[in-house]
């Protein structure tokens, strides 16, 4: 069996390894996550290579483009042909434009989101960025809940400790959850599910299993989701564009704790006394 066509579809692979503990080892079977690179081709050339699990790739292609900026909605894309035995996704978009691939490794320093202040940005990330006008407000139960519904979600996690996985929630439900073993990548598999769904974004949130990087801040605002709910730790980067980009960004939610570093006015239980400031 080739290192392709075992992993086609599949989420896990098992194999033997050796364990140790308090003096002894022994042998069994461990369930692994997979890991699979999907070469992007668009209007028949090659863009990028995806390394990512091999479920939803649709959903991570029409993700990605969009959060590239290649395309803005499912209508700019004539077709797209997926296919996993040869690791390829070839998507036709309707204009037959593309970017070339270079500007989207080159960082240049720039203005984001018409402010003053200079940062380090990817070109694509100036394109697609903007601030999100969503009014959602929610409540300390909603932040517990929706970790609680990320939990639920995180079987693939469980079962092999090596994914990241993002869920989509509103006024707390589950609208869906994508795990994948690039926190960039589970994110991308629900934006793009939610451009071919037309699922509305208004009042959700994302709930993620990491930390929040700027990477994954941008993420959350090219979505257009207006609060980002991680378990783990924000960074300075992130944070600047939290605020620049009208994002709450909620971490370390721990148990029944956490913290709100960005836009505290959507906690609709925070009283005015506690410092708070107002809306948009």
């Amino acid at each position: 069996m080739n290192g392709v066509s075992r992993f086609l579809g599949a989420e896990t692979w098992k194999r033997p390894v050796l364990r140790y503990r308090a003096g002894e080892y022994w042998e069994e079977d461990d369930v692994i996550a997979t890991e699979f690179a999907v070469t992007l081709y668009v209007n028949g050339e090659e863009f990028a290579t995806l390394v990512c699990t091999p479920t939803y790739v649709e959903d991570l292609v029409y993700g990605f483009l969009a959060s590239e900026g290649v395309i803005r909605t499912v209508d700019d894309v004539k077709s797209v042909q997926v296919s996993l035995w040869t690791g390829t996704a070839r998507v036709e978009t309707k204009s037959g434009v593309v970017l070339p691939p270079a500007m989207y490794n080159k960082r240049y320093i720039g203005s984001c989101c018409g402010k003053g202040r200079q940062s380090f940005y990817f070109q694509s990330d100036a394109l697609t960025a903007r601030p999100v006008a969503d009014p959602v407000r929610l409540s300390a139960d909603d932040v517990l809940r929706a970790m609680d519904l990320l939990d639920a979600s995180s079987g693939l996690f469980e079962e092999t400790g090596g994914v990241h996985v993002a869920a989509l929630v509103r006024a707390g439900q589950l609208v869906l959850a994508r795990a994948d073993i690039g926190r960039h990548n589970a994110l991308d598999k629900i934006y793009g599910h939610c451009l071919k769904s037309g699922e509305s974004l208004s009042g959700t949130a994302v709930a993620f299993s990491g930390r929040i990087s700027s990477e994954v801040l941008l993420k959350v605002a090219k979505i257009g989701v207006g609060v980002v709910i991680a378990r783990g730790a924000p960074t300075a980067l992130a944070l600047d564009l939290a605020e620049e980009l009208n994002i709450t960004a909620i971490g370390f939610v721990r148990g029944q704790a956490f913290n709100v570093y960005s836009h505290p006015w959507r906690m609709k239980d925070v009283k005015r006394e506690q410092g708070v400031a107002g809306g948009t």
